[in-house]
């Protein structure tokens, strides 16, 4: 199942712009098609500028453009990197939350299972002294 769907994380209208916008960034940024379409815009950029373009080679319009980008991604990767640990946290404690709810089934169960075998044993002997039979408890049975 996706943590998209899961019922312990939060998605679409519980999010914040911010989040949704880090989501938005590390799906696209994070893809193969944002790296072709890098390596396509570079190489028309390159094209383009080959023979004395508006930013002849050795491309500084370009390098400064880069540049950019690159001092961007930092922050754009811990946002990221910030986002999905929100994710991971919130499934761990939707996680937590669900074994504490299996743990108290789990023991009022045990609780009344125990008062199961107990009535048990109370109508096996009433049985037994009903028909006079002697009544042995299945535990001390051998096979």
């Amino acid at each position: 199942m996706s943590w998209h769907r899961h019922p312990g994380v939060r998605s679409d209208g519980q999010l914040t712009r911010g989040e949704r916008a880090a989501d938005r960034m590390r799906n696209s940024m994070g893809s193969w098609a944002f790296v072709f379409g890098a390596l396509a815009f570079l190489s028309v950029w390159m094209l383009i500028n080959r023979s004395g373009g508006f930013d002849p080679y050795p491309f500084i319009l370009l390098n400064l453009v880069l540049s950019c980008v690159a001092a961007l991604q930092g922050a754009i990767l811990l946002i990221a990197a910030k986002r999905s640990d929100q994710i991971s946290s919130e499934l761990a404690q939707h996680d937590y939350e669900a074994d504490c709810q299996s743990r108290a089934m789990l023991e009022v169960l045990t609780t009344e299972f125990a008062e199961l075998r107990r009535q048990h044993a109370e109508q096996t002997a009433m049985l037994a002294a009903l028909t006079g039979h002697p009544s042995t408890p299945a535990s001390e049975e051998t096979p």
